[in-house]
Protein backbone atom coordinates (compact mmCIF):
# COMPACT_ATOMS: atom_id res chain seq x y z
CA UNK A 1 0.00 0.00 0.00
CA UNK A 2 3.11 2.52 0.49
CA UNK A 3 4.04 2.04 -2.92
CA UNK A 4 0.71 2.54 -4.09
CA UNK A 5 0.40 5.56 -1.98
CA UNK A 6 3.71 7.09 -3.48
CA UNK A 7 3.32 6.15 -6.90
CA UNK A 8 -0.51 8.10 -6.87
CA UNK A 9 0.03 11.79 -6.69
CA UNK A 10 -2.59 13.54 -4.55
CA UNK A 11 -2.74 17.43 -3.43
CA UNK A 12 -1.44 18.88 -0.45
CA UNK A 13 -4.12 20.07 2.06
CA UNK A 14 -3.09 23.00 4.34
CA UNK A 15 -4.70 23.97 7.67
CA UNK A 16 -3.73 26.73 9.60
CA UNK A 17 -5.11 25.83 12.90
CA UNK A 18 -6.67 29.07 15.12
CA UNK A 19 -5.07 29.72 18.74
CA UNK A 20 -8.53 30.99 20.41
CA UNK A 21 -8.79 30.37 23.40
CA UNK A 22 -5.45 31.02 24.55
CA UNK A 23 -3.46 33.89 26.31
CA UNK A 24 -0.93 36.26 24.62
CA UNK A 25 2.49 34.84 25.07
CA UNK A 26 4.63 36.17 27.78
CA UNK A 27 8.37 37.24 26.84
CA UNK A 28 11.33 34.69 27.66
CA UNK A 29 13.49 35.51 30.57
CA UNK A 30 16.66 37.00 29.30
CA UNK A 31 19.47 35.19 30.80
CA UNK A 32 23.12 36.13 31.61
CA UNK A 33 24.44 33.20 29.20
CA UNK A 34 26.49 34.36 26.14
CA UNK A 35 24.55 31.25 24.35
CA UNK A 36 21.57 29.54 25.20
CA UNK A 37 18.59 27.20 24.35
CA UNK A 38 16.04 25.16 25.51
CA UNK A 39 15.46 22.22 23.18
CA UNK A 40 12.19 20.05 22.74
CA UNK A 41 13.93 16.68 23.42
CA UNK A 42 11.99 14.01 21.28
CA UNK A 43 12.16 16.59 18.32
CA UNK A 44 15.41 18.27 18.98
CA UNK A 45 13.26 22.10 18.26
CA UNK A 46 14.02 25.03 19.41
CA UNK A 47 11.48 27.04 21.80
CA UNK A 48 14.64 29.46 22.80
CA UNK A 49 17.93 30.23 21.81
CA UNK A 50 20.33 32.72 22.20
CA UNK A 51 23.37 33.10 19.93
CA UNK A 52 22.46 29.12 19.63
CA UNK A 53 25.02 28.29 16.91
CA UNK A 54 28.27 30.24 18.12
CA UNK A 55 31.37 28.09 18.64
CA UNK A 56 31.98 28.70 23.02
CA UNK A 57 34.21 26.98 25.29
CA UNK A 58 31.96 24.29 27.43
CA UNK A 59 34.23 23.37 29.86
CA UNK A 60 33.58 20.06 31.58
CA UNK A 61 29.80 19.87 29.76
CA UNK A 62 32.21 17.96 27.19
CA UNK A 63 31.48 15.05 29.46
CA UNK A 64 28.44 14.41 28.30
CA UNK A 65 29.70 13.24 24.83
CA UNK A 66 32.78 11.72 27.12
CA UNK A 67 30.10 9.21 28.62
CA UNK A 68 28.19 8.69 25.57
CA UNK A 69 31.18 7.55 23.38
CA UNK A 70 31.60 5.42 26.39
CA UNK A 71 28.66 4.10 27.16
CA UNK A 72 28.25 2.85 23.12
CA UNK A 73 31.75 1.07 23.07
CA UNK A 74 32.34 -0.47 26.35
CA UNK A 75 30.04 -3.02 28.83
CA UNK A 76 29.28 -1.30 31.92
CA UNK A 77 31.05 -4.07 34.09
CA UNK A 78 34.33 -3.95 32.06
CA UNK A 79 37.22 -3.78 34.78
CA UNK A 80 40.00 -1.20 34.22
CA UNK A 81 43.10 -1.29 36.48
CA UNK A 82 44.13 2.35 36.45
CA UNK A 83 47.44 3.37 35.09
CA UNK A 84 49.84 6.32 36.68
CA UNK A 85 49.75 8.52 33.90
CA UNK A 86 45.95 8.78 34.35
CA UNK A 87 46.40 10.23 38.05
CA UNK A 88 46.90 13.90 39.09
CA UNK A 89 45.33 15.35 36.19
CA UNK A 90 44.92 18.91 35.99
CA UNK A 91 41.65 20.63 37.91
CA UNK A 92 38.51 18.40 39.44
CA UNK A 93 39.37 14.70 40.26
CA UNK A 94 37.51 11.77 41.84
CA UNK A 95 41.14 10.49 42.81
CA UNK A 96 42.31 7.72 40.94
CA UNK A 97 45.21 5.65 42.52
CA UNK A 98 47.55 3.88 40.51
CA UNK A 99 46.57 0.26 40.52
CA UNK A 100 43.31 0.75 41.13
CA UNK A 101 40.48 -1.76 39.88
CA UNK A 102 37.43 0.11 38.89
CA UNK A 103 34.64 -1.13 36.16
CA UNK A 104 33.68 0.91 33.78
CA UNK A 105 30.23 2.04 35.67
CA UNK A 106 32.16 3.54 38.50
CA UNK A 107 34.39 5.60 36.51
CA UNK A 108 31.61 6.80 34.44
CA UNK A 109 29.67 8.14 38.00
CA UNK A 110 33.43 9.58 39.07
CA UNK A 111 33.32 11.36 35.35
CA UNK A 112 29.24 12.71 35.42
CA UNK A 113 28.85 13.54 39.52
CA UNK A 114 32.73 14.38 40.51
CA UNK A 115 33.46 16.13 37.02
CA UNK A 116 36.35 14.13 36.99
CA UNK A 117 39.01 14.79 34.76
CA UNK A 118 41.25 11.61 35.61
CA UNK A 119 37.90 9.36 35.11
CA UNK A 120 37.60 11.23 32.00
CA UNK A 121 41.31 10.39 30.82
CA UNK A 122 41.20 6.34 32.07
CA UNK A 123 38.22 6.50 29.82
CA UNK A 124 39.44 7.74 27.36
CA UNK A 125 42.54 6.16 27.11
CA UNK A 126 40.77 2.62 27.68
CA UNK A 127 38.25 2.78 25.27
CA UNK A 128 40.72 4.20 22.50
CA UNK A 129 43.97 3.87 23.42
CA UNK A 130 44.31 7.53 23.45
CA UNK A 131 42.75 11.17 25.04
CA UNK A 132 43.74 12.13 21.06
CA UNK A 133 41.90 8.96 19.37
CA UNK A 134 39.11 9.24 21.25
CA UNK A 135 38.72 12.62 20.56
CA UNK A 136 38.71 11.67 16.71
CA UNK A 137 35.62 9.27 18.18
CA UNK A 138 33.98 12.27 19.68
CA UNK A 139 34.13 14.13 16.84
CA UNK A 140 32.97 11.68 14.70
CA UNK A 141 29.44 11.26 16.91
CA UNK A 142 29.62 15.04 17.12
CA UNK A 143 29.27 14.70 12.92
CA UNK A 144 26.45 12.18 12.78
CA UNK A 145 23.82 13.99 15.45
CA UNK A 146 24.61 17.00 12.99
CA UNK A 147 26.78 19.15 14.96
CA UNK A 148 27.76 22.11 12.68
CA UNK A 149 29.62 24.00 15.47
CA UNK A 150 31.50 21.69 17.39
CA UNK A 151 34.94 20.42 17.84
CA UNK A 152 36.36 18.40 20.64
CA UNK A 153 40.27 18.21 21.34
CA UNK A 154 39.98 16.19 24.77
CA UNK A 155 37.64 14.01 26.97
CA UNK A 156 37.60 16.47 29.96
CA UNK A 157 37.14 20.08 28.56
CA UNK A 158 40.35 21.55 29.49
CA UNK A 159 40.33 24.98 27.49
CA UNK A 160 42.15 24.19 23.86
CA UNK A 161 41.75 26.37 21.00
CA UNK A 162 40.36 23.40 19.15
CA UNK A 163 37.93 22.35 21.98
CA UNK A 164 34.22 23.72 21.54
CA UNK A 165 30.83 23.24 20.74
CA UNK A 166 27.64 25.91 20.62
CA UNK A 167 24.67 25.97 22.21
CA UNK A 168 22.44 23.95 19.84
CA UNK A 169 25.06 21.21 19.36
CA UNK A 170 25.56 20.44 23.21
CA UNK A 171 21.53 20.15 23.29
CA UNK A 172 22.27 17.94 20.56
CA UNK A 173 24.90 15.78 22.57
CA UNK A 174 22.11 15.75 25.51
CA UNK A 175 19.19 14.74 23.63
CA UNK A 176 21.09 11.84 22.10
CA UNK A 177 22.69 11.09 25.55
CA UNK A 178 19.15 10.54 27.05
CA UNK A 179 18.43 8.07 24.58
CA UNK A 180 20.89 5.95 26.86
CA UNK A 181 18.84 4.73 29.91
CA UNK A 182 22.45 3.82 32.03
CA UNK A 183 23.35 7.80 30.97
CA UNK A 184 19.82 9.02 32.83
CA UNK A 185 20.33 6.54 35.85
CA UNK A 186 23.99 7.40 36.36
CA UNK A 187 23.43 11.36 35.76
CA UNK A 188 20.17 11.50 38.18
CA UNK A 189 22.23 9.82 41.30
CA UNK A 190 22.75 12.42 43.74
CA UNK A 191 26.01 10.34 45.49
CA UNK A 192 27.49 7.22 44.67
CA UNK A 193 30.29 5.71 46.96
CA UNK A 194 33.18 4.33 44.68
CA UNK A 195 36.39 2.76 46.56
CA UNK A 196 36.56 4.96 49.64
CA UNK A 197 35.07 8.01 48.23
CA UNK A 198 31.64 9.46 48.59
CA UNK A 199 30.77 11.02 45.32
CA UNK A 200 28.52 13.87 45.31
CA UNK A 201 26.41 14.64 41.92
CA UNK A 202 27.25 18.78 41.69
CA UNK A 203 24.13 19.42 39.86
CA UNK A 204 22.40 21.70 42.48
CA UNK A 205 19.10 21.55 40.29
CA UNK A 206 17.94 18.22 40.85
CA UNK A 207 16.93 19.24 44.37
CA UNK A 208 16.16 23.08 43.29
CA UNK A 209 14.41 23.00 40.26
CA UNK A 210 10.99 21.20 39.35
CA UNK A 211 11.56 18.42 37.22
CA UNK A 212 15.43 18.23 36.71
CA UNK A 213 16.60 14.68 36.27
CA UNK A 214 20.21 14.83 35.28
CA UNK A 215 22.99 17.20 33.67
CA UNK A 216 26.35 18.21 33.72
CA UNK A 217 27.66 21.22 35.29
CA UNK A 218 31.47 22.57 33.83
CA UNK A 219 33.81 25.92 34.49
CA UNK A 220 37.03 26.58 33.51
CA UNK A 221 38.27 30.38 33.23
CA UNK A 222 38.54 30.61 29.47
CA UNK A 223 34.96 28.93 29.47
CA UNK A 224 33.16 30.54 32.19
CA UNK A 225 30.52 28.43 34.07
CA UNK A 226 28.39 26.13 31.29
CA UNK A 227 25.30 24.00 32.35
CA UNK A 228 23.95 21.58 30.43
CA UNK A 229 20.16 20.19 32.26
CA UNK A 230 17.34 17.59 31.45
CA UNK A 231 13.95 18.27 33.05
CA UNK A 232 10.40 16.72 32.74
CA UNK A 233 6.98 18.05 33.51
CA UNK A 234 3.83 16.33 33.05
CA UNK A 235 5.30 14.03 30.39
CA UNK A 236 7.52 16.46 28.27
CA UNK A 237 11.18 16.11 28.68
CA UNK A 238 12.88 19.73 28.09
CA UNK A 239 16.85 20.62 27.42
CA UNK A 240 18.59 23.60 28.98
CA UNK A 241 22.11 24.65 27.71
CA UNK A 242 23.99 27.96 28.75
CA UNK A 243 27.33 28.61 27.83
CA UNK A 244 29.26 31.71 29.47
CA UNK A 245 26.62 32.27 32.18
CA UNK A 246 27.47 33.96 35.39
CA UNK A 247 23.92 32.98 36.54
CA UNK A 248 23.52 29.60 35.58
CA UNK A 249 21.70 27.91 38.36
CA UNK A 250 18.86 31.01 37.88
CA UNK A 251 18.89 30.49 34.81
CA UNK A 252 17.71 27.24 33.92
CA UNK A 253 15.08 27.72 36.45
CA UNK A 254 13.34 30.61 34.91
CA UNK A 255 13.57 29.21 31.23
CA UNK A 256 11.85 25.90 32.27
CA UNK A 257 9.19 27.60 34.32
CA UNK A 258 8.82 29.93 30.89
CA UNK A 259 8.79 26.91 28.65
CA UNK A 260 6.63 25.25 30.46
CA UNK A 261 4.20 27.87 31.08
CA UNK A 262 4.22 29.04 27.57
CA UNK A 263 4.21 25.70 25.92
CA UNK A 264 1.52 23.60 25.54
CA UNK A 265 0.50 20.19 23.77
CA UNK A 266 -2.13 19.53 21.73
CA UNK A 267 -3.90 16.52 19.41
CA UNK A 268 -4.34 18.61 16.21
CA UNK A 269 -6.14 15.40 14.15
CA UNK A 270 -8.03 14.93 17.26
CA UNK A 271 -11.36 13.08 15.75
CA UNK A 272 -10.44 13.87 12.19
CA UNK A 273 -11.94 11.60 9.43
CA UNK A 274 -11.26 11.50 5.44
CA UNK A 275 -12.26 9.44 2.44
CA UNK A 276 -10.46 8.16 -0.54
CA UNK A 277 -12.14 7.47 -3.62
CA UNK A 278 -11.99 3.48 -4.04
CA UNK A 279 -12.40 1.55 -7.58
CA UNK A 280 -13.74 -1.82 -8.03
CA UNK A 281 -14.61 -1.93 -4.18
CA UNK A 282 -18.63 -2.60 -2.33
CA UNK A 283 -18.29 1.05 -1.35
CA UNK A 284 -17.28 4.14 -3.31
CA UNK A 285 -14.71 5.44 -0.35
CA UNK A 286 -12.94 4.26 2.67
CA UNK A 287 -12.61 6.02 5.59
CA UNK A 288 -8.87 7.38 7.04
CA UNK A 289 -7.73 8.33 9.93
CA UNK A 290 -4.72 8.64 12.02
CA UNK A 291 -5.10 5.79 15.11
CA UNK A 292 -2.06 7.98 16.93
CA UNK A 293 -3.14 11.15 16.37
CA UNK A 294 -0.84 14.06 15.79
CA UNK A 295 0.91 15.45 18.64
CA UNK A 296 2.09 19.03 18.70
CA UNK A 297 3.96 21.18 21.18
CA UNK A 298 3.02 25.01 20.68
CA UNK A 299 2.39 28.17 22.03
CA UNK A 300 -0.61 29.96 21.75
CA UNK A 301 0.58 32.58 19.17
CA UNK A 302 1.79 29.75 16.95
CA UNK A 303 0.05 29.46 13.27
CA UNK A 304 -0.03 25.13 12.87
CA UNK A 305 -0.03 23.88 9.08
CA UNK A 306 -1.25 20.83 8.28
CA UNK A 307 0.02 18.97 4.90
CA UNK A 308 -1.93 16.15 4.37
CA UNK A 309 -0.68 13.34 1.67
CA UNK A 310 -3.24 10.95 0.80
CA UNK A 311 -3.67 9.48 -2.70
CA UNK A 312 -6.45 10.36 -5.32
CA UNK A 313 -8.21 7.12 -5.64
CA UNK A 314 -7.63 3.27 -4.45
CA UNK A 315 -8.14 0.07 -5.72
CA UNK A 316 -10.06 -2.83 -3.91
CA UNK A 317 -9.10 -4.79 -1.59
CA UNK A 318 -8.59 -2.23 1.18
CA UNK A 319 -7.76 -3.38 4.46
CA UNK A 320 -7.99 -2.00 8.15
CA UNK A 321 -4.78 -1.09 9.37
CA UNK A 322 -3.11 -0.45 5.92
CA UNK A 323 -1.19 2.48 5.74
CA UNK A 324 -3.11 5.51 3.53
CA UNK A 325 -0.77 8.25 3.60
CA UNK A 326 0.86 10.99 5.78
CA UNK A 327 -0.06 13.96 7.79
CA UNK A 328 2.85 16.45 8.95
CA UNK A 329 2.53 19.57 10.80
CA UNK A 330 4.59 22.66 10.47
CA UNK A 331 5.34 25.39 12.20
CA UNK A 332 7.08 28.44 11.21
CA UNK A 333 8.25 26.04 8.15
CA UNK A 334 9.70 24.06 10.49
CA UNK A 335 8.36 19.86 10.86
CA UNK A 336 6.68 19.53 14.11
CA UNK A 337 5.31 16.53 13.87
CA UNK A 338 4.36 13.58 11.29
CA UNK A 339 1.48 11.01 11.69
CA UNK A 340 0.60 7.63 9.77
CA UNK A 341 -2.94 7.77 7.93
CA UNK A 342 -4.41 4.21 8.04
CA UNK A 343 -7.43 2.93 6.50
CA UNK A 344 -10.36 2.42 8.95
CA UNK A 345 -12.04 -0.26 7.92
CA UNK A 346 -12.15 -2.96 4.98
CA UNK A 347 -13.53 -2.36 1.54
CA UNK A 348 -13.77 -5.68 -0.20
CA UNK A 349 -13.61 -6.58 -4.23
CA UNK A 350 -17.08 -6.37 -6.10
CA UNK A 351 -17.28 -9.83 -7.50
CA UNK A 352 -15.25 -9.93 -11.01
CA UNK A 353 -13.64 -6.95 -10.59
CA UNK A 354 -10.32 -7.06 -11.78
CA UNK A 355 -7.23 -7.17 -8.60
CA UNK A 356 -4.73 -4.22 -8.68
CA UNK A 357 -2.35 -6.72 -10.12
CA UNK A 358 -4.50 -7.57 -13.07
CA UNK A 359 -4.99 -4.29 -13.71
CA UNK A 360 -0.61 -3.56 -13.38
CA UNK A 361 -0.34 -6.85 -15.47
CA UNK A 362 -2.83 -5.98 -18.29
CA UNK A 363 -0.95 -2.26 -18.58
CA UNK A 364 2.52 -3.74 -18.95
CA UNK A 365 1.19 -5.98 -21.55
Amino acid sequence: MKKIVAALLAALMLLALPVDGYALPAPAPTPSAAGAVVMEAETGRLLYERRADEPMGIASTTKIMTALVVLERCPLDRTVTVDPAWTGIEGSSMYLEPGQELTVEELLYGLLLASGNDAAEALACMTAGSVEAFAGLMNEKAEQLGCANTHFANASGLDDPEHYASARDMGLIMRQALQNDDFRRIVSARTRTVGENALVNHNRLLDECEGVFGGKTGYTQAAGRTLVTCCERNGLTLICVTLSDPDDWNDHKALYDWAYGEYVRDDVLAGAVWSVPVIGGVADTARVWAPEGLSVLHRGDEQIRIEYKLPAFVYADVRAGQVAGEADAFIGGVQVGRAELVFAGDVARTEGEPTFLDRLLSLLG
